[in-house]
């Protein structure tokens, strides 16, 4: 059976600010955003194929196994193993430099028409993603949003990562960072949106009165179906309509500078479901 067709937000009258939140790869972008840059943080020498290898086993346990909080620490020991030593503006400077090329022609064209809908209604928009600053930040500015939340890793004396995570924005720590937003800002919850493709983030549609699954897996489509939430299937990667990009500006996220592996493990749980 087809999806439902997306009927639009809802332009009724708010008697407070509404946002618009979406979960990142597989929702917006076809891919997972941090396999788009894996070339190049391997030309970097950020990446050895020894450490594609290791994550990729610890990933493959992680689907195998599901979302539980014992492989949910294995995710992020790996991640923030591999990701040691690294300096967040050459992490930055490589996604920046790599977007045109590896990120722009994935955006689904019904998630960019999405979003200029949010947008015309005057609702704010915010990636909600377990990569992090260094990634979503110039994702987020080449689409036009304002805001986002990520993962936030620690610091080491120098500055560079410290091989542990300060705050994982998968999960509830999605729901988090949500709540955290509209405490911020002032935003209606009951009358926001949340968009995702994943289980996984499960506590991140349940904290808006409008959630919506996006090509989802198995388990979050069992779910939407259950509860009612609309289901839509986005198929069409293509590169950033002229009206959407917006490459300038300032951008507000969640916490401090953050790094973008937990993508990765995402996306290859869910390949594996």
């Amino acid at each position: 059976m087809s999806a439902p067709r997306h009927q639009g937000p809802r332009s009724s009258h708010r008697p407070r600010r509404v946002a618009a939140f979406f979960d990142l790869d597989k929702t917006i972008i076809a891919t997972s955003s941090v396999f788009a840059f894996n070339r190049s943080f391997l030309d970097e020498g950020l990446l050895s194929r020894r450490s594609v290898i290791d994550l990729a086993y610890t990933q493959l346990a992680f689907s195998l196994s599901g979302a539980d909080d014992e492989q949910m620490a294995k995710v992020r020991q790996a991640m923030a193993t591999a990701t040691k030593g690294w300096e967040p503006a050459q992490v930055e400077r490589i996604v920046t430099e790599a977007l045109t090329e590896r990120v722009s022609p994935t955006v689904f064209v019904e998630a960019q028409e999405l979003l200029s809908e949010h947008r015309a209604l005057g609702h704010d928009l915010v990636i909600v993603s377990a990569s992090g600053e260094e990634l979503v930040a110039p994702i987020a500015r080449m689409l036009g949003v304002d805001h986002y939340a990520a993962t936030r890793m620690s610091r080491d004396a120098d500055g560079r990562y410290g091989g542990s995570i300060e705050f994982y924005c998968q999960g509830t720590g999605k729901a988090e960072a949500i709540r955290a937003f509209a405490q911020r800002y002032g935003w209606d919850l009951d009358s926001s949106y949340a968009y995702s493709d994943s289980a996984t983030d499960l506590p991140m549609l349940e904290e808006v009165g409008h959630p919506t699954a996006i090509n989802p897996d198995r388990a979050l489509r069992k779910e939407a179906l259950e509860r009612g939430w609309p289901i839509l299937t986005f198929s069409n990667p293509t590169p950033l309509l002229p009206t959407l990009e917006r490459v300038t500006g300032p951008i507000f996220g969640v916490g401090s500078i953050a790094l973008a592996m937990g993508a990765a493990v995402v996306a290859f749980a869910r390949a594996g479901r």
